[in-house]
C-alpha cells in the first residue's frame, strides 16, 4: 500500500521509494530527512480540504509535512 492510504497513527515501514515520481530536489530533500527504505513512519494528520492534502508523517522524533503526491511514490507495510 501507499503512504496515502495509511491509517492515522498506525505505524509502518517503508519498503520502497519511486524516485522517478518525484523531482530530483525533491527527492533529495526527503532522503536528508529520512524518508528512505527500511525507515519506520506514521500519519499523524491529514489536511481538512478535498485532496486531504498536505499529510504530516512521524519519521523517528521529527514531524514532516508531503503533499500527497509524495505519499503516492512512497510504498510502505504495517511495522
Amino acid at each position: 500500500m501507499t503512504l496515502d492510504s495509511c491509517e492515522h497513527e498506525k505505524s509502518a515501514r517503508i519498503v520502497s521509494v519511486d524516485w522517478d515520481a518525484l523531482a530530483s530536489d525533491e527527492g533529495k530533500r526527503l532522503k536528508a530527512l529520512g524518508v528512505d527504505e527500511g525507515a519506520e513512519i506514521a500519519v499523524i494528520h491529514r489536511g481538512i480540504f478535498g485532496t486531504r492534502d498536505p499529510l504530516a508523517i512521524r519519521i523517528g522524533r521529527m514531524t514532516i509535512a508531503l503533499r500527497r503526491s509524495h505519499a503516492l511514490a512512497i510504498e510502505v507495510e504495517p511495522a
